[in-house]
């Protein structure tokens, strides 16, 4: 069972980093859209698409959420730079900006990284839904604790096959939670 008054709830709840936060927490700015690393691959991705400035790559994003959600240059230009400094992407000064490539390191590290790619878009699908204000209801809240203390329960017990079962199971549900619930076909009356 879940114990709502624990002083550790709040930061575990809230480590996938797509639920609105009540208050002004975090200095003011609003509900968590990425969760650790997700940005460094989304730039990476996008960079290794299309060499672009920094300002192209916060456009990029925006356009993403619709317009619900655009990086600061303050998390923008840092995450670059470390993205350069790790030889991932390569900056060119091009009238007093710099502009973006990925390397061949960076882009190995994309093939390599594939699966959590397809992560970070199918979460920018659910953030950009949460944005929007479609908060989870309480229930659903509650099924998420209750699925992260499952996988918590389970951890040293990752066989192949069953990093695989579950893998799937995440994947499969995630899905049907974004496409929404299932058209049932009208039956034709008889006449």
């Amino acid at each position: 069972m879940r114990d709502h008054h624990s002083p550790h709830r709040e930061h575990a709840d809230h480590r996938d980093g797509f639920e609105k936060r009540s208050g002004r927490e975090r200095g003011g700015r609003g509900p968590r859209v990425f969760a650790p690393g997700d940005l460094k691959l989304l730039l990476l991705d996008l960079i290794a698409d299309q060499p672009c400035h920094g300002y192209d790559l916060i456009r990029q994003i925006e356009g993403m959420f619709d317009g619900a959600y655009s990086p600061s240059p303050g998390v923008i230009y840092p995450t670059l730079t470390f993205l350069e400094e790790s030889d991932l992407i390569q900056g060119d000064a091009d009238g007093g900006k710099k502009r973006y490539t990925a390397t061949d390191a960076g882009r190995l590290s994309l093939i390599e990284q594939k699966v959590a790619l397809d992560g970070v878009r199918m979460r920018i699908d659910v953030s950009k839904r949460s944005l929007r204000g479609h908060d989870r209801p309480a229930e659903i809240h509650e099924a998420v604790h209750n699925l992260r203390h499952a996988l918590q329960m389970h951890h040293g017990r990752w066989s192949p096959d069953e990093i695989l079962r579950v893998r799937d199971l995440l994947n499969n549900t995630a899905r049907a939670i974004v496409d929404g619930p299932a058209v049932q076909p009208v039956q034709e009356k008889a006449e």
